[in-house]
């Protein structure tokens, strides 16, 4: 492996944790707005249930005057009845009483219905007070929570930087200005072959450039994926084909785990 593929490979590793702990960074006051935004949401419809609980109330109150109003006119109409003279007077004032009457039925049933979404807001209310409560107080642990997680995340970024400064001088001129093009084109500059295929593309390297990249006499050699055009580098610990028991080791091995 060009020596200066280890520092790169090591170089990715901090490149990829800046960009962890700079996503990171950037969301939490994504996450906190939304918890804010969740509680103001229940606020304003905690609001909105009071505001129609005395929207109802003030209706009652009306609906009550209204009923009195009706009960004293036809209170005062009937003893006009003990006093007319005249069939058409009569009838005059049984109309009025009956209208009277009509409106305080229909006055007295809308009163009850107001009293029925009375109970419904009144429950209502109970449930968006615990809401709003149970979101104010997520909204203040995520605060904090977030605060936490910037001041550690701030620390690490500093830390991350200052390793990745020492080791940028370390990588050759060219080798560095190769990593720099493909990880800004690409995301990242390196992918490790793995299986005869490009680990980040996942298209297969052709045989000769994966001898190549095996070979480990090739120390000068940089060779990249010619499909996506990134850094290749074989580590042959994690590449290693797995070794198959034979037949009387693992008749062997059915023996000890019996015994």
């Amino acid at each position: 492996m060009h020596p200066d593929l280890e520092k790169m490979i090591a170089l990715q590793n901090l490149d990829l944790e800046v960009r962890r702990l700079t996503e990171e960074m950037a969301e939490l006051p994504k996450r906190v707005a939304s918890r804010a935004a969740d509680h103001d949401k229940a606020r304003k419809q905690l609001a909105t249930i009071n505001d129609d609980l005395a929207k109802e109330e003030t209706l009652r109150r009306r609906q009550e005057l209204d009923i009195k109003d009706h009960r004293q006119k036809a209170a005062r109409l009937r003893k006009q009845m003990d006093v007319v003279t005249t069939t058409a007077q009569a009838a005059a004032l049984e109309h009025e009483i009956s209208f009277a009457e009509t409106e305080i039925g229909r006055l007295e049933d809308a009163e009850l219905e107001s009293m029925e979404r009375t109970e419904q807001l009144e429950a209502a209310k109970t449930t968006s007070e615990e809401t709003a409560q149970n979101l104010a107080q997520a909204h203040a642990a995520e605060s904090s929570r977030a605060k936490e997680i910037l001041e550690r995340d701030r620390a690490s970024l500093a830390e991350v930087n200052a390793k990745r400064n020492e080791l940028r001088p370390t990588i050759g001129e060219d080798a560095l200005a190769i990593y720099d093009r493909v990880a800004k084109s690409r995301g990242t500059a390196l992918s490790e072959g793995v299986d005869q295929r490009c680990s980040a593309c996942q298209m297969m390297v052709r045989p000769q450039r994966w001898n190549d990249l095996r070979d480990r006499s090739n120390d000068e050699l940089m060779l990249t994926c010619e499909s996506c055009g990134r850094l290749l580098y074989w580590d042959p610990a994690r590449d290693a084909p797995q070794k198959k028991p034979s037949r009387n080791e693992s008749i062997a091995a059915s023996i000890v785990r019996a015994l």
